[in-house]
C-alpha cells in the first residue's frame, strides 16, 4: 500500500506563514511607524468640514475638526489606510490627544468658531488626553459651549457606563457630546435614552440615494423622530446629492453634512 504523504499544518506561532500574511504583517508595521513618526513630529493638522442647517444650507450651525496625518513631503496619508491598526493602541489615543488640542487651540483663536472634535471612548481613561481636555478649559473657559466632542457608536458601546458618567460630567460644564455614526448596529436601544446626547449624526450607510428607497426613509424617519422626541438634534453624514439632501429635509432632519455643502479644508477662515 502506498500512503499519501500528508502537508504538514502551517504553524504561524513557530514562524511559518504565507507570503501574503508576511506581507500585510509588514505593511502594518510600516503604518504604525509612520503614524509613530509624524505623531513624534507634529506633522498632523485639522482638516474642517463644514455641518449646514437643513432649513437654510448657507448658514453653519458647526464645524467638524478632522485631524490629518501628513508625511515628511506634507502629504496627507488617507485615514482609512492607518485608523483601523492605531484604534487600540496608544497611538490612537496620542492622535486623539493632538486632535483635541489642535481643536481647543483652534476655538480660542476664533471666537466665531463652532468645532467638534471626534475621540473615542477609550481615551477617556487616557489620563493625558483628560489632561488635556481639563486644562484647555480651565485656561480658555469661555470655548466650553463651542466645543463638541464626537463619539462614535460602536466606541460609545463598549463602555457605556463610563460614556454616560463622562457625558454627565463635562455636559454640565457646558461642553455638547455628539454620537457619530448613528444606526451603524451596535448600540442597544435601552442605552439610548441613558446617554443623553445632543447631536446624533445618522450613518452614511442610510443616506446614499435615500430618495429611491422607502424602507430607508422609514428607518431614518424612526431614527430622526427618536432623536428628536429626546431632545436631540440631527445630522445626516454624507450628503452628496441635491435629491438626497430634499428628502432627507423632508424627513425632518436638522442639519446635513456632506460633499454637497463642502469638503474638508486645512485652510479655512472662519467670520
Amino acid at each position: 500500500m502506498i500512503h499519501e504523504r500528508k502537508k504538514p499544518k502551517m504553524d504561524v506561532e513557530a514562524g511559518f506563514a504565507s507570503p501574503l500574511g508576511v506581507v500585510i504583517n509588514h505593511q502594518d508595521r510600516s503604518i504604525m511607524k509612520m503614524v509613530s513618526d509624524a505623531i513624534d513630529q507634529r506633522r498632523m493638522k485639522l482638516a474642517y468640514q463644514p455641518v449646514v442647517l437643513a432649513r437654510d444650507p448657507k448658514k453653519i450651525a458647526f464645524h467638524e475638526g478632522l485631524v490629518r496625518v501628513l508625511d515628511p513631503n506634507n502629504r496627507v496619508i488617507p485615514a482609512k489606510e492607518f485608523i483601523q491598526q492605531v484604534e487600540t493602541t496608544t497611538l490612537g489615543r496620542q492622535l486623539d490627544c493632538i486632535a483635541l488640542e489642535a481643536g481647543l487651540k483652534a476655538l480660542a483663536t476664533n471666537p466665531s468658531l463652532r468645532l467638534s472634535i471626534n475621540m473615542s471612548a477609550r481615551s477617556i481613561g487616557y489620563q493625558p488626553w483628560k489632561a488635556a481636555l481639563r486644562r484647555g478649559l480651565s485656561v480658555y473657559p469661555n470655548i466650553a459651549s463651542r466645543l463638541i466632542l464626537e463619539i462614535s457608536e460602536s466606541s460609545a458601546m463598549l463602555v457605556p457606563e463610563i460614556v454616560v458618567s463622562f457625558m454627565e460630567e463635562f455636559q454640565r460644564e457646558g461642553v455638547a457630546i455628539a454620537m457619530d455614526n448613528f444606526g451603524s448596529g451596535q448600540m442597544a436601544i435601552r442605552y439610548f435614552r441613558e446617554f443623553f446626547f445632543d447631536i446624533v449624526k445618522i450613518d452614511r450607510q442610510f443616506i446614499r440615494g435615500i430618495e429611491n428607497d422607502p424602507d430607508t426613509q422609514a428607518i431614518v424617519g424612526a431614527l430622526i423622530s427618536m432623536s428628536k422626541h429626546f431632545n436631540m438634534f440631527t445630522v445626516a453624514e454624507a450628503v452628496e446629492t441635491v435629491a438626497e439632501a430634499e428628502c432627507l429635509r423632508g424627513l425632518g432632519i436638522d442639519c446635513f453634512q456632506g460633499f454637497l455643502f463642502g469638503s474638508p479644508q486645512m485652510k479655512q477662515s472662519f467670520s
